[in-house]
């Protein structure tokens, strides 16, 4: 009982700061502090030093700044642009035709940045006035692209597996590995959920432009390698074992500065504008991290998480049963918080019981990445909705009800990786195995 009045308490004070503006990073570290305060004997403010310095040295987290630097670059460069000329002449050919750029684009885009928001923003910018110029339903337009910019987190390489990395204590090479198929699947469901709604609403698909041969299609490609070239450096670099996490993004840095200066979409403004985005980015992301890591510290102290793990345990949920609750605690988070700081709140607190489960954390990791996926587009604070907002100026409940089909397929996803997880598990398996 105590236990509950701790925990009311404390998630009371982490709303009232929440709700009043406070900075997430700063409202955490208030909360943490409050705890340590009143339920333990431990000084709050040495013990705030030395964990908000500790998270904030670790090396592995330098990979963090350079991907999203990575994004920022191609976010504001011409090479994104030109991925858009690059994938629709293929996609005429398909049931849903355009529609299906939002999604593919969203999925390689995803493949070299490594955030949600980013790969729904610079795919967006590109396809949503070409696609409202042709005629397309507004309602999938949005939908599709709302759903597919969430794949930034779980195609490699994902900033937020970076983050769960580091609180698992798994190699995060393994995690990127891990993600491809999945990944993949959603972004296959996605399409495939665009090719059925067309075929049962043929006259609401504008018909093609014009139409192109095989070699045309293939002399318009020429836009995609590039990006396509660069996605290959980065990410077989860490797969042959050639580069760390880390030193891959700053492969990805370099190769996203070369290539946008021999295009010539590399200026000073621009150069600036990215490095600029990145460190607002990281500091806004390096500040949560901060004041979770002293947060989950301050639940040490209590108590909380050995507690918390104990009730769970009591309640003799069956594996399923605590996948399934855990599911429904990070949508609901989903609500309040964004996905990286669902991670490092909660992850300090579940991992004990997860491990306890006999759940595998690489396994889980891929859960967790595919959950607080669902939770970028559920309101009041699914970050690809702002992003959207902000992009068509439609309101928020429209576009979740748009996105509310791409929330039911991972929904789905969710539940075949838990019927068959070789999907996640598998391709890192033989990555191990390999000479």
């Amino acid at each position: 009982m105590t236990d509950l009045i701790i925990i009311s308490l404390l998630v009371v004070a982490l709303f009232l700061l929440l709700g009043s503006g406070v900075w997430i990073g700063l409202a955490l570290s208030g909360v943490a502090w409050i705890g340590m305060e009143l339920f333990s004997s431990r000084p709050a403010g040495d013990a705030m030093a030395v964990t908000i310095w500790g998270s904030s040295s670790s090396w592995t987290l330098t990979a963090l700044p350079l991907f999203i630097w990575m994004g920022e670059i191609l976010f504001r460069t011409r090479l994104s642009e030109d991925m858009f000329r690059g994938l629709a002449p293929w996609m005429n050919a398909l049931p849903g035709r355009l529609l299906h750029t939002n999604i593919i684009g969203c999925a390689i885009f995803a493949a070299v940045s490594g955030s949600s928001a980013a790969t729904c923003a610079t795919i967006g910018k590109m396809t949503l006035p070409e696609l409202e110029q042709r005629g397309y339903p507004k309602r999938m337009v949005v939908g599709t692209l709302a759903g597919a910019g969430t794949l930034g987190l779980l195609i490699p390489p994902s900033i937020i597996m970076i983050v769960y990395g580091v609180a698992a204590e798994i190699s995060i090479a393994q995690l990127f590995i891990a993600g491809v198929i999945p990944g993949l699947l959603l972004a296959g469901m996605f399409s495939g959920y665009v090719i059925i709604w067309s075929l049962l609403n043929p006259g609401r698909i504008p018909a093609a432009d014009s139409t192109t041969t095989f070699w045309q299609k293939v002399y318009a490609s020429r836009s995609l390698i590039p990006v396509i070239g660069l996605i290959g450096v980065v990410l077989g670099s860490i797969y042959a074992g050639i580069a760390t996490a880390t030193e891959a993004a700053a492969i990805g840095v370099v190769g996203s500065l070369v290539l946008s200066t021999i295009q010539g979409s590399m200026r000073w403004d621009t150069f600036r504008d990215s490095l600029m985005g990145a460190t607002r980015l990281y500091c806004m992301i390096a500040l949560i991290l901060a004041g979770a890591t002293f947060l989950t510290l301050s639940m040490g102290y209590i108590g909380l998480p050995r507690h918390l793990a104990e009730f769970i345990a009591s309640l003799g949920l069956p594996q399923w049963g605590l996948i399934m609750a855990l599911a429904a605690f990070f949508i609901v988070m989903g609500c309040f918080l964004d996905g990286i700081s669902i991670v490092v709140l909660t992850m300090g607190v579940i991992l004990p019981t997860v491990t306890a489960a006999g759940i595998d954390l690489l396994w889980f990791g891929i859960f967790v990445v595919i959950v607080v996926e669902m939770a970028q587009i559920t309101p009041p604070v699914g970050f690809n909705l702002f992003v959207l907002q902000g992009m068509t100026k439609l309101e928020l409940p429209w576009i979740a009800r748009a996105a509310m089909p791409m929330f039911l397929l991972m929904v789905l996803a969710v539940a075949l990786i838990y019927l068959f997880p070789d999907l996640v598990t598998w391709l890192p398996h033989q990555m191990r195995m390999a000479p």
